[in-house]
């Protein structure tokens, strides 16, 4: 693995003169923040020596090089599921690929549903921590040399990245809130009586994605914000029946202001 990691490393390094510190993932109904960035180089994941395929309606499937502003930036334009029958060396390889490529920040986004009776669908909720449902943990099999056997996870959501975006959201009025994302395996959307377990726990969101890659992020010592997108609600009285083209458009609609956000924190972060 490490010397596909490498290989794959290289090639992106041979077709692009770009070397930015700054990545960001954009997960269902997000890609469109693309169209914020300044592209300077494009590549499809089939183009790319070992990465996936993303097999996922509005996943676009593009590895993008270029500006926010002023600053470079690595863009996931969609992103690789366990559900889509991939392991977790294989969700989690291009992770692995940007820390190879010098990525020393990492913004990572999710459509998920609400657990929390406090939580609106179109709310942005700025990731604090998580809980692993995944049946199988990325940072399983031999240690990678990026980082420690047992690693801490009492920090994998940067401190100082999220005081950020709260002060950029107080500046800019933007409604926000704060929780933990339960990430599951999928491809099922939860039944009622998921969903309250997940509250129950200590969850306010769920979705089917983001756990790995802030894992393996946080080993390779990259730090990372986490924000999800209250697309759907898992809130008892409140449970209608979802589509995952319904998430997508509750997604698209919140997308502006996110933008928004991660411009103005890429800007003053990176």
């Amino acid at each position: 693995m490490l010397a596909q990691i490498q290989e794959t490393a290289q090639w992106i390094k041979d077709h692009t003169s770009l070397r930015p510190t700054t990545a960001i993932v954009l997960g269902t109904g997000l890609g469109r923040l693309a169209e914020e960035i300044e592209v300077i180089e494009k590549f499809p994941y089939a183009d790319i020596p070992n990465f996936p395929v993303s097999t996922v309606e509005g996943h676009s499937g593009c590895l993008i090089f270029g500006r926010l502003g002023d600053k470079e930036v690595l863009a996931m334009q969609g992103r690789f599921h366990y559900y889509e029958g991939y392991d977790m060396k294989q969700v989690t390889f291009p992770i692995r690929v940007m820390h190879e490529l010098g990525v020393k920040t990492l913004f990572v986004s999710n459509a998920s549903g609400g657990v929390n009776p406090d939580f609106a669908i179109g709310d942005l909720m700025f990731i604090t921590d998580h809980i692993n449902f995944f049946p199988e943990h990325p940072l399983r099999g031999k240690n990678f040399p990026t980082g420690p056997r047992f690693p801490d996870m009492s920090a994998a959501y940067n401190p100082e990245l999220l005081q950020l975006a709260r002060n950029i959201a107080q500046e800019k009025g933007i409604r926000h809130v704060e929780g933990v994302y339960v990430g599951t395996q999928g491809p099922t959307f939860e039944t009622p009586a998921e969903y309250r377990m997940y509250y129950r726990i200590g969850g306010d969101a769920v979705g089917m994605s983001t756990v790995p890659e802030v894992i393996v992020a946080h080993h390779t010592g990259i730090r990372v914000f986490g924000i999800s997108i209250i697309t759907d609600l898992g809130v008892e009285g409140k449970i209608v029946a979802v589509s995952h083209e319904e998430v997508q458009v509750a997604a698209n609609a919140v997308q502006p202001i996110m933008a928004d956000l991660m411009r103005e924190m890429i800007k003053r972060s990176c």
